[in-house]
C-alpha cells in the first residue's frame, strides 16, 4: 500500500506538471493565434498600400507620357561644334556667340537635306539627351519638342525617307512604354504577332490571325500583356 500511495503521488505531480505545460501551450497558442491575426491585418494593410502605389505610379506614366506627346528623340545624328569648324578652316573665332553651331540650325539642315522641311517657328524645344556613357563614341541622342503636334506627327510618317541614313526618329516614350516597346519588338521577328508599332506614345500589336479578319490591333498597356504571344 505505501509502494502505491507513493506511485499515486508521483503521478499525481507528473500529472501537475503536466496540466502546467499545458496551459502554457494554450496562452502560448492563443499567442500565436494573435500574432498570426495581427500579421494577417498588416498583410491587408500591406495589400493596398501595395495596390495604391502601383495606382499612383500607373498616374505618373500617364501624366509623363502626356507632357512627352509633342516630343520627338533624334538618334544616330551627328552634330559638330562650330569651334571645330573654325579650328579646321583655320579660322580663330573670339565670339561667344558663334562658339557653337546651334543643335536646331543641324537637325533643321540635316532633315531638308533629306527633302523633310523643319520650319524653326515649329519647334519650341531641341537639346541633347544626357548619356550614361560620356566616353561613347556615338552621337548623343537628340529631343525635339514641336508646337504642334501635327508637325510631330508629319515629320513621323516622313520617317521612310532616312532609310539608309543611320537616323532614326521615335516617339518621346516613358521608361515603362519604352520597356513594353523593346519587348514586342523579339515577337515580332519570331512571328508571334504580325506588327507592333506606337502612335501617339502608345504601343500597338497586330496579333496572328487565320485570315486578315482574325487579326486583331491591340493597346499593349502592361508588360504582362505580353505573356500571351511569348
Amino acid at each position: 500500500m505505501e509502494d502505491i500511495k507513493k506511485t499515486l503521488a508521483s503521478i499525481q505531480l507528473e500529472v501537475g506538471k503536466i496540466a502546467t505545460q499545458q496551459m502554457e501551450i494554450l496562452q502560448l497558442t492563443q499567442q500565436v493565434n494573435l500574432l498570426q491575426a495581427q500579421v494577417s491585418g498588416y498583410e491587408v494593410k500591406l495589400k493596398k498600400k501595395d495596390d495604391q502605389i502601383k495606382e499612383l505610379e500607373k498616374r505618373l506614366d500617364v501624366a509623363e507620357q502626356y507632357y512627352r506627346l509633342d516630343d520627338l528623340i533624334i538618334s544616330g545624328l551627328k552634330t559638330r561644334h562650330r569651334a571645330y569648324s573654325n579650328v579646321a578652316a583655320g579660322n580663330n573665332a573670339d565670339d561667344t556667340t558663334a562658339e557653337m553651331e546651334t543643335l536646331e540650325s543641324q537637325v533643321i539642315q540635316f532633315f531638308g537635306s533629306k527633302d523633310i522641311p523643319i520650319h524653326r517657328n515649329q519647334i519650341s524645344a531641341c537639346h541633347t539627351l544626357p548619356r550614361n556613357n560620356k566616353n561613347s563614341p556615338t552621337s548623343p541622342a537628340i529631343i525635339i519638342r514641336f508646337v504642334n503636334r501635327k508637325d510631330k506627327v508629319g515629320l513621323l510618317q516622313q520617317g521612310f525617307k532616312l532609310k539608309g541614313t543611320g537616323v532614326f526618329v521615335n516617339e518621346h516614350l516613358t521608361r515603362k512604354n519604352g520597356n513594353i516597346a523593346y519587348a514586342a519588338r523579339p515577337l515580332k521577328k519570331a512571328k508571334r504577332i504580325i506588327a507592333t508599332w506606337t502612335r501617339n506614345c502608345k504601343v500597338y500589336i497586330r496579333t496572328n490571325g487565320a485570315t486578315p479578319e482574325d487579326e486583331r490591333v491591340l493597346m499593349v498597356k502592361e508588360m504582362d500583356d505580353l505573356n500571351l504571344y511569348k
